[in-house]
C-alpha cells in the first residue's frame, strides 16, 4: 500500500503510538523519514532510530523508538504536518516560523537537505516547512 503524503503518515504514525503508550514505531523506510527521524533524535524528542530489510516485501523497515519520561508521559506533545501535497509552505531564511515561541522544532526542507528551522536560518537558506514538533 503506497500512501500518497508518507511523511503526515509517519507523524501520524508516531501520534498513535504515542496515544496507546507504544515503545517502538515500524514503518516503511526513505531518506526524508530517516532525516526527520535523525533530527527528532538530535532534538530529544525520540530515544533512537534504526532500519533494517523488510522481509515480506522490498525495501527497508524504520523502526523508531519512543521516548517517554518515567512517569509515562511522551518527549513529543504533539505533531503537526505543516506543508502538505495540496498546500505547499515555502519560506525564505527570515521567514521560517517558531514553533512554540522558540520551544518547538520546526522541520525545514532546505536546498542544503532537512534541517530545523532553526539550523536553516543560521545557515541563511528558506525552504519548505515540512513539520512542527512540541
Amino acid at each position: 500500500m503506497s500512501t500518497t503524503d508518507p511523511i503526515a503518515d509517519l507523524l501520524t504514525r508516531i501520534r498513535n503510538a504515542i496515544t496507546a503508550a507504544h515503545r517502538t514505531v515500524v514503518l516503511p523506510s526513505s531518506g526524508s523519514k530517516r532525516e526527520i527521524a535523525r533530527i527528532l533524535k538530535e532534538q530529544g524528542y525520540i530515544s533512537d532510530f534504526s532500519t533494517a530489510p523488510a522481509t515480506e516485501h522490498p525495501g527497508e523497515l524504520l523502526t523508531i523508538t519512543l521516548k517517554y519520561t518515567n512517569d509515562r508521559r511522551s518527549a513529543i506533545t504533539g505533531l503537526r504536518r505543516v506543508s502538505r501535497p495540496g498546500q505547499r509552505y515555502y519560506v525564505n531564511a527570515g521567514h521560517i516560523p517558531k514553533s512554540l515561541g522558540g520551544l518547538g522544532t520546526m522541520i525545514v526542507s532546505t536546498s542544503s537537505g532537512i534541517k530545523t528551522g532553526h539550523d536553516a536560518k543560521k545557515a541563511g537558506v528558506g525552504g519548505e516547512v515540512w513539520a512542527e514538533v512540541w
